[in-house]
């Protein structure tokens, strides 16, 4: 246990920015799971720059890796223009 208000504060903005980084991932992975399931080749072109920017956004805070943002994004790109 923390004996410190400094050390709770920071156990407590810890907890808030764990559950952010959550949401802001699972958000995007749905998202790039649900772009690689559209079949429609302009509604994909519409939905990448979207998935794009929070792949983006991701790597930025640091929640994943730039190489790893850098390869998924081009994966996507691969795909969508496959369609």
């Amino acid at each position: 246990m923390a004996h410190h208000k400094s050390a709770l504060k920071r156990i407590r903005q810890n907890d808030k920015r764990r559950l952010q980084n959550r949401y802001y991932k699972k958000s995007a992975r749905t998202a790039i799971k649900n772009l690689r399931e559209i079949s429609d080749a302009a509604e994909a072109k519409t939905f990448l720059p979207k998935v794009v920017s929070m792949i983006d956004r991701l790597a930025k805070r640091g929640n994943i890796h730039k190489n790893k943002a850098a390869n998924l994004k081009s994966g996507l790109m691969r795909h969508v223009n496959t369609l």
